[in-house]
């Protein structure tokens, strides 16, 4: 039987968790099938990685900082990641049709939905990149109000740190850390918000995984405030990409 392959897709990503999720998964459940990383300097170097590799390449994830500039290279996309713009999954169908999909989305809803409480009305997103979009769109489709915090606001719904004052934290009793602050090796990093002004119903969400624990949801803690990491987001989008891979086309 012929061994089916799979991968990541992105620049400077040793420190992949979707290799070592889905080789353990392989071997859990012993399949024949192998997961490898896709580290490329310039996403203009796809079409040769895909020609080397299409044969038995079934389908791919994709992270930064290609999750946009894939689109060019898709045959279709779906209509989740066209709203979202930003694409995480792509699966190839007969060899040379490319369909793009987002299961970020999917993986931080589920994760977020059981922790909601009917008080959960307004939240902030804090930083304006590619994973932004995809909690933007959860937000969106759960009737929950957002507004984003930036370094360098743009639009009407962002704002930034200067102008965050105690009482926007007060009534947005949802903060969710999209920035790369605090993640492994540099723990001690964490958004610039005065923590202080957090209480027990507030709900904090932070998309790093490791460490387990970031400064920004252990300084949510401290001020009781219910705390989640991204490692749960991750398993159920690495899932769903699964699921997609293997549907019948």
């Amino acid at each position: 039987m012929t061994k089916k392959h799979y991968g990541l897709l992105g620049k400077n990503i040793s420190y992949s968790f979707s290799k070592k999720y889905f080789l353990e998964k392989f071997k859990n459940l012993k399949l024949n099938c192998v997961y490898n990383n896709f580290d490329i300097e310039s996403i203009e170097f796809l079409p040769d990685l895909l020609n080397e590799n299409i044969t038995n390449l079934k389908g791919f994830n994709v992270t930064i900082p290609y999750k946009n500039d894939i689109f060019k290279y898709l045959d279709e996309i779906d209509e989740t990641a066209q709203e979202i713009n930003a694409v995480n999954c792509v699966k190839i169908i007969d060899q040379y049709y490319l369909k793009g999909f987002n299961t970020d989305a999917y993986g931080f809803e589920n994760s977020l939905k059981p922790l909601l409480k009917p008080r959960h009305k307004k939240a902030l997103i804090l930083g304006t990149g590619g994973a932004s979009k995809a909690v933007a769109f959860v937000l969106k489709k759960l009737n929950i109000a957002f507004t984003f915090v930036s370094r360098n606001p743009t639009t009407t719904n962002q704002i930034s740190y200067e102008t965050l004052t105690d009482e926007i934290i007060i009534n947005h009793q949802i903060i969710i850390n999209c920035t790369p602050l605090g993640t492994h090796p540099n723990i001690q990093l964490h958004p610039n918000i005065n923590y202080l002004a957090l209480t027990s119903k507030h709900l904090l969400y932070d998309l790093i995984y490791n460490p387990s624990e970031t400064k920004f949801l252990t300084k949510g803690k401290n001020q009781s405030a219910t705390i989640k990491n991204g490692l749960e987001m991750l398993e159920l989008q690495a899932e769903k990409s699964w699921e997609i891979w293997n549907e019948e086309n």
